[in-house]
């Protein structure tokens, strides 16, 4: 690629992820107005998927409750990215695809938090994770056979080795990247700002593989999502202002899976998005302990919470992780770049 043409691309992904920017910051105002006049407040879980009390996640995080914060601010995110691609960056091939995940997995979201919004709290306060489960599922392999029939996506991608032709199996393949990092990024939605910054870091590789790849439309497509996630950022930073809500964390979950997709990167995207694996996994460790030898493995999960149970200010926390999120992400580039995904 010529240097002068790289610039220009990188100029247009610059302007697409600005206006991403401001429109979310002109429309946070519009949210935030109408979230407190009606009061979004995310309302606490008071059990766990395995139905015992959540005494240490109760204790961490009452302040948060008892201040009212509002929930499904990435509703902002959503109508910014949308409003973006859609008007200056629409294109079968590569922006599709990402933009019906993010539609799809917002919707499934939102339904989730409407119902937390208008419960009184307890329990799980919101759908019950095998609906979730079973949503998202769909959403999945209804976009995987657009990646298949459609698209003629076939293989994946494996580093240093060449292209594993699957045919069909693409499609569960495609499907399970999407639940898959869904829910990570839902369950790491825990902390103010950890679950944005993480994703802002993701994102931003993703798009440079992408536009190293050719696909300046894709990669114009997660430079929008970087702007729209900092100014998300901007607010949500502790102490946050709201909270993006499962609307946010599935929409833009599930839309890291597609793009990990799009690009042939795969198994790249657990190492680029090694804290979203680190989150669920915990979690997943958790439950089959506590399942099986009925003995927890973490004070608390994920293991977020473990480390602020043992003492750790929820700043350290999120800050350690964007840290340990960004070497990630750059051994994931250099991994792409060495391991034959990009021409």
């Amino acid at each position: 690629m010529k240097l002068h043409t790289f610039t220009g691309e990188m100029s247009s992904m610059f302007v697409l992820s600005v206006a991403a920017f401001l429109i979310a910051m002109l429309l946070t105002p519009i949210y935030t107005t109408i979230a407190y006049k009606y009061k979004f407040w995310k309302k606490q879980r008071s059990t766990s998927t395995t139905g015992e009390k959540l005494e240490v996640f109760t204790k961490l995080h009452a302040q948060k409750f008892t201040r009212h914060i509002p929930t499904m601010a990435g509703v902002v995110g959503i109508v910014s990215i949308g409003v973006v691609t859609v008007t200056t960056n629409l294109d079968r091939a590569q922006t599709w695809l990402p933009l019906a995940s993010l539609v799809g997995g917002g919707i499934v979201g939102m339904i989730d938090d409407i119902i937390n919004i208008r419960s009184n709290g307890g329990g799980v306060a919101g759908l019950r994770s095998s609906v979730k489960f079973a949503m998202i599922t769909a959403l999945g392999l209804v976009l995987g056979w657009f990646f298949y029939i459609k698209l003629g996506y076939n293989a994946i991608h494996i580093p240093f080795a060449g292209d594993w032709f699957v045919g069909w199996w693409i499609i569960p393949i495609f499907a399970f990247a999407v639940v898959a990092t869904g829910n990570a990024v839902n369950i790491s939605d825990g902390l103010d700002g950890l679950a944005g910054g993480l994703l802002v870091i993701s994102f931003t590789v993703f798009g440079v593989i992408a536009l190293l790849q050719g696909h300046t439309s894709l990669a114009g497509f997660c430079f929008t999502v970087v702007g729209a996630l900092l100014a998300y950022l901007w607010f949500n930073i502790y102490p946050a202002r709201f909270f993006m809500g499962d609307v946010g964390s599935f929409a833009l979950g599930t839309t890291l899976g597609v793009v990990a997709m799009l690009t042939n990167t795969l198994f790249l995207l657990p190492i680029i998005g090694i804290l979203f694996v680190v989150e669920a996994g915990s979690s997943l460790v958790q439950i089959v302990s506590k399942r099986l030898f009925h003995r927890k493995v973490f004070i608390s999960a994920p293991i977020h919470q473990h480390l602020e149970a043992t003492g750790w200010p929820e700043a350290k926390v999120t800050m350690r992780f964007w840290v340990i999120a960004c070497v990630a992400g750059f051994i994931g580039l250099l991994l792409a770049l060495a391991g034959g995904h990009i021409a």
